[in-house]
C-alpha cells in the first residue's frame, strides 16, 4: 500500500470522526440532552441571541452527515470553522481541561484545528462528492492511488 493511499484513508478517518462529532453534538447533545430551548438559554447566558443556538444546531446537524458521506468535505469543514471557534470562545472562561466544570476550551480548540486540517487536506478516500482545490492556498486534493 502506497503512502498516498494511506494518506487518503487517514484523511477519510479524520473526515468521518469530525462528522460523527458534529452528529453527536447536534442531534444527541443539543436536541435530546439539553433540548433546543435549553441550548438557546445557554447561548443567551453567554450574551448571544437565543436563535443563534438553532442556527448552530442546524449547521452541525447538516455538516455531520455531509462529512461522514464525503460531500464537499473541504467546504463543509471550512463553513464549520466559525462554529468551532465560537465553541472555543464559549468555553474559554472554564479553564483549559474539557473535564473541568462546564467544559474547558481544550476540546473545542482541538476540533477547530482538526477542521482546519480537513480544509487543507480535502476529502480523502470514499468521498461521494469531491471538493475542488483551493488554489489561493496552493492546496491540492489528497487522493488514493487507483
Amino acid at each position: 500500500m502506497s503512502q498516498d493511499h494511506l494518506t487518503a484513508h487517514a484523511v477519510f478517518l479524520l473526515r468521518v470522526a469530525l462528522g460523527v462529532m458534529f452528529i453527536a453534538h447536534s442531534w444527541l447533545l443539543k436536541l435530546f440532552v439539553f433540548t433546543l430551548p435549553g441550548t438557546a438559554q445557554f447561548f443567551v447566558s453567554l450574551g448571544l441571541p437565543g436563535w443563534f443556538a438553532y442556527a448552530v444546531f442546524a449547521a452541525e446537524a447538516v455538516a455531520g452527515p455531509l462529512l461522514v458521506l464525503g460531500v464537499q468535505a473541504r467546504w463543509v469543514a471550512l463553513a464549520m470553522l466559525p462554529v468551532l471557534a465560537g465553541a472555543t470562545w464559549a468555553h474559554w472562561g472554564n479553564g483549559w481541561m474539557f473535564g473541568y466544570a462546564n467544559g474547558g476550551w481544550e476540546y473545542p480548540a482541538y476540533l477547530t484545528l482538526l477542521a482546519a486540517v480537513q480544509v487543507m487536506l480535502g476529502d480523502g478516500s470514499h468521498a461521494l462528492v469531491r471538493s475542488f482545490a483551493l488554489p489561493w492556498l496552493r492546496i491540492t486534493e489528497v487522493r488514493a492511488a487507483q
